[in-house]
Formats: C-alpha cells, structure tokens, sequence
C-alpha cells in the first residue's frame, strides 16, 4: 500500500439501513466508484507502473480494456510521463473513451470485446516494444487490486464474507490472496454475470471455459477467457462463485441509485446483484460488497431501469445456472 498512497484514493467503507433491510444482511460498500478514475483498475495499473524501470519507462505502455482499465493505465503513466497507448472494444461507452483520452493517452477502437482489443493490442506491442500491461493476468496489477481487501478490513475488522465482481480474476485474487493473509477465516464469494461465466465454467467444470461471445451489461467483467495467472489463485482462495442474471444486475444499479444515491456501472453492481439474488443462501454476519466501479453511460439508463423491472430473468443455460453459497 506504500506504493500507492499518493496516488489512489482511500474509499470509504459504508452502510445502507434501508439495503440493510431490502436484503435482511448487513451488507457495507467499499465504494471503488469514488476511486480516482471512478474505478478500483488505477489501483492494479499504478502498482504495476510503479514497478517499471526506467528503461522500460522509456519505450511507454499499452494496454488492452473496456474502460476502466483504460483509465488507470493512462493516468498512472501520465502521472511518470509516460507515453501510453490503450486499445479498447469498439462498443465501449463514448464516458470511458472520452475519460481515457483526458489522461493523455492514445486511444485506439477495435473489436468486438475485449478479447478482440487484447489481440490486436498484443500485435502491437510486439511490433513497437512497448511495456504490455494486462488488465487482470499480471502479479503486480492483482497485488494493487489486494490493497482493496487490506482497507476494508482495516475499516472493519468484522467483516467475514467479501463479495467480488470477476471478469478476467485480476480483483478477486488479489483480494482473496490479501484478506485470506490477514484473516484466514474470511470468505470469499466471486460473481459473473451469466452472460459472460467463463471463469465460473472453469471453476466448477461446467461449460467452456473460453467462450465464443458474451452478453451483458456489465461491460466491465465481460471477458471471454479468464486468465492463466488468475484462475490458480481463483481455485486456491476463492470459496464460491455464482452467476447473476442481467435482471438483478439492473435492479442492482436502481437499487445503489435509489437507496444509496450512487450511480454505478454494471460491474459494480453485480456483487450486490448476487446479494439480490442469492440473499437466502448466504449465512454471514457481516458481508462486504466490492462496488468496483461507476463509470455508466447515462445513455443506458433507460434501458437499465426497463430490464430492472422484469419480473423474471430471462432463462440462462445449465452450464451458466448459479450455485448456492453458505458463508460462515
């Protein structure tokens, strides 16, 4: 954390009497879309930066991301004078293009998803040099997102279940690894959105673990291939994890909005989404819930506040159905 403290924020840790009792948990928010570039992704990219020689320094950063990613790269580069060049999904909302850009960064549209952006960025640090910072799959970059873990704990000591949003795994093993090291007993609770379950898949041996497309409206955890670093980390520390329908998702964003008057992205309202949805499986005194991010199209809310009002989630395949957890 010594690292950092100059450059992430310390984000508060908070409560909600009135989720308290929609959920019948008491459930506190570490709230990462308060974070410098309105996600916990500065955090993994400034550690990972800080650790670069000068030499390195010198032949500038790339980067692949759907946003957020995005952001911490550029502004932990900008922060070292650093040149940076991110690649980013070609439907990546125009709030998270347009943040990225304000650090100076180059910005280059590609691809479908995420994995698209990642290939092309990978052509193009093999033909320029550059220092490739992966979003999720690297040491440095899980040990920055860990510092999370070792906050909340610090703002609350009590708090035996954490639940965490997974796209590639990069958050949840640095958080797992860093709250299991401080308190063994801990329980961590991972999340996908259905639409997008590769790494549940590889967990549990159910499903393909690279899928072909995904669908949701969490952007930020809409990966198609979970990482080779992560996913031991993930098997190790992990205790569970569950899929979440796009439904609960966008009650999740309405219901941050509405009773905790912050507006969150997709991604980082699928940790309370499974709270939502999982809620009676869940035996924990106290949970905390990772908001990873807050970077919303505005655009979107519309359609987010129409799916939210479903009454069903729309049926998902056995491979992506949601496990139950219990969490002591």
């Amino acid at each position: 954390m010594e690292h950092l403290k100059d450059v992430v924020h310390r984000t508060p840790l908070t409560t909600s009497t009135s989720i308290n009792e929609l959920t019948g948990k008491q459930v506190y928010f570490k709230m990462e879309n308060m974070q410098k570039t309105g996600a916990f992704k500065v955090r993994g990219a400034s550690f990972k930066v800080s650790q670069l020689t000068k030499e390195e320094a010198k032949r500038g950063v790339i980067a692949a991301s759907a946003g957020n990613h995005a952001q911490g790269v550029a502004l932990a580069a900008s922060k070292r004078g650093i040149k940076a060049k991110i690649f980013m999904p070609e439907h990546t909302p125009e709030a998270k293009v347009k943040a990225t850009e304000s650090y100076g960064a180059e910005i280059v549209l590609t691809g479908e998803s995420f994995q698209e952006s990642f290939e092309a960025a990978c052509a193009d640090q093999r033909r320029n040099g550059s220092v490739f910072i992966h979003p999720f799959d690297d040491y440095d970059v899980m040990a920055g997102q860990g510092t999370i873990a070792l906050e909340m704990l610090e703002q609350n000591p009590s708090l035996d279940t954490l639940v965490v949003p997974i796209g590639g795994g990069g958050l949840i093993s640095g958080v797992a690894v860093a709250a299991k090291s401080v308190k063994p007993s801990i329980k961590i609770v991972g999340v996908q959105s259905a639409g997008a379950s590769a790494m549940y898949n590889q967990y549990y041996k159910q499903g393909p673990s690279t899928l072909k497309s995904v669908s949701t409206i969490a952007d930020g955890i809409a990966v198609k291939k979970p990482g080779q670093n992560t996913f031991p980390l993930i098997k190790q520390y992990v205790d569970e994890i569950v899929t979440v329908s796009e439904t609960h998702i966008a009650k999740a964003i309405v219901t941050m909005l509405e009773r905790n008057k912050s507006l969150v992205e997709g991604a980082g309202a699928s940790a309370l989404a499974a709270v939502l949805e999982h809620g009676s499986n869940i035996q924990s005194n106290h949970t905390g819930i990772i908001v990873s991010g807050g970077n919303m199209d505005l655009a979107r809310l519309p359609m987010i506040q129409n799916l939210s009002q479903q009454e069903e989630p729309p049926p998902v395949s056995a491979a992506q159905k949601s496990t139950t957890f219990v969490a002591s």
